[in-house]
């Protein structure tokens, strides 16, 4: 009773509730249980180690069915390595989705997110993901290695993993709540001192890359605070921004998309610290003199990439990196046919599976379909680029600059708001700019054909 009282007057402080506040305390826990991970002896206890505190933390964070949640595709997923492995990947990846998808519908978590509520429904996103790349990749363990693409060779399983590894992976604390997501074969790795965390890893110290993402957690979570009382969501559908003009109104659309990105920048940056501290996180020495550690496995944002991207194609590589990464290798490069160049359908259907993955809200559907289009475009500026001369190719790079800066916040509040009402609000306040735009791009691309680039021409001539 005295500690529920307690953490009533600590979410009262800090102006969250209390499901919220026992997420965060038990999400800040990852760290030290992380750290501890570092000291467990042996393959086998590691797993065990990984797979408890991982089911631990959630009991604590969401409540018992949480964990009994994270059994259905765990179990679905292993199962089917067991009984059919020719198909056990196509299998997991459509019973994993059906089985979120159902717990989309049914917690219904965005308008809860909205309101200030968590539930299970973001651990068990990254949870699929890890179970669906799994399954893959033991499937692609099958295959001869001619032909596959570098990330198959280097991520598929000849051997079916043991229940015990297939949990700790599963469950790993560090990751278990917000990602990133991660392979089999390198949890593996990092769990019994092989590959890269053999001699290699040998004097790479953690403690400051855990330091900077600390440090760069506070300060997003800070600016977020700060900024989150001037932009609020719901202005979009309030008088006062109707009465706005286009450019106030293509400002707060700028704005609002600028303050609520810190909230994630934040949830990744204490993941990125609670994987490095474990030692997971590492990744390879540079190639300085002397080399140092890099700690990038884990990095799931690059904030200034995000802000100043030059154009929308680098998107998908600074935001959400490890999610972006899977969607590449599991959904974008094997829908490509063999001898061919991807073009828009395989794009669209990524962001397509990226759309279901968050979730059925009108708001996601529209905001991943409006990323399609936004990239779209954003190749046919960049092809328009290297095909004139550099003064000109200058000028295109800034319109691209700018291009994306419009479009990205314009679709993201789709992302935000989530409703179909408020959506079409907001887009519709500005005239629909940012969807006609990126449309206009991509039939002037068919019209304006780009000639053959300046560079390579010049290259010919030396």
């Amino acid at each position: 009773m005295i500690m529920e009282m307690d953490m009533d007057a600590m979410a009262g402080a800090i102006g969250v509730s209390v499901p919220v506040l026992r997420f965060l305390l038990c999400f800040a826990a990852t760290i030290p249980v992380s750290f501890l991970a570092r000291f467990v002896p042996g393959s086998f206890l590691k797993h065990l180690y990984s797979a408890g505190t991982g089911a631990l933390l959630s009991y604590v964070s969401f409540g018992f069915s949480s964990n009994l949640h994270f059994l259905v595709p765990m179990l679905a997923g292993y199962a089917s390595m067991i009984l059919c492995r020719s198909r056990c990947g196509i299998i997991t990846f459509f019973l994993g989705f059906a089985y979120l998808i159902g717990c989309h519908v049914y917690y219904m978590s965005g308008d809860l997110w909205k309101e200030g509520g968590i539930d299970v429904t973001g651990a068990l996103m990254v949870l699929t993901l890890k179970v669906i790349s799994c399954a893959i990749n033991y499937n692609d363990g099958l295959l001869k290695e001619e032909g596959l693409r570098e990330a198959q060779k280097k991520n598929r399983l000849i051997k079916l993993p043991s229940l015990i590894e297939y949990f700790g992976y599963c469950l790993c604390c560090g990751s278990h709540f917000a990602g990133p997501v991660f392979e089999m074969k390198d949890y593996l790795d990092w769990a019994e001192g092989k590959g890269l965390w053999s001699t290699s890893a040998k004097g790479a110290s953690p403690y400051g890359g855990t330091i900077r993402a600390l440090l760069q957690a506070g300060f997003c979570m800070a600016l977020y605070l700060y900024l989150v009382p001037y932009f609020p969501l719901s202005r979009f559908t309030e008088p006062i921004y109707q009465e706005w003009g286009f450019w106030k109104r293509l400002g707060y659309q700028y704005m609002s998309g600028f303050t609520a990105r810190w909230k994630y920048y934040f949830i990744w940056s204490i993941s990125e610290a609670s994987v490095i501290i474990s030692g997971l996180g590492f990744s390879g020495w540079t190639e300085s003199s002397p080399p140092k550690p890099r700690w990038d496995r884990a990095k799931n944002v690059d904030i200034l990439g995000v802000e100043f991207a030059k154009n929308a194609v680098v998107i998908p590589t600074v935001w959400n990196i490890q999610v972006s990464t899977w969607l590449r290798h599991y959904v974008y490069d094997r829908l490509v046919p063999k001898g061919k160049k991807a073009g828009f359908f395989q794009l669209l259907a990524t962001q397509t599976v990226s759309a279901v993955w968050h979730g059925l809200y009108p708001g996601y559907l529209i905001f991943f379909v409006q990323s399609a289009l936004m990239i779209a475009g954003s190749r046919v500026i960049y092809r328009w680029q290297q095909s004139v001369a550099p003064a000109v190719a200058n000028v295109l790079s800034f319109m691209n600059f700018l291009y994306t800066l419009l479009v990205l916040n314009y679709s993201c509040v789709g992302f935000m708001v989530l409703s179909l009402h408020e959506t079409l609000a907001s887009y519709g306040s500005v005239y629909y700019i940012g969807t006609i735009l990126p449309i206009v791009l991509i039939l002037s691309g068919y019209i304006i054909k780009p000639g053959k680039p300046v560079r390579s021409k010049a290259r010919k001539a030396e």
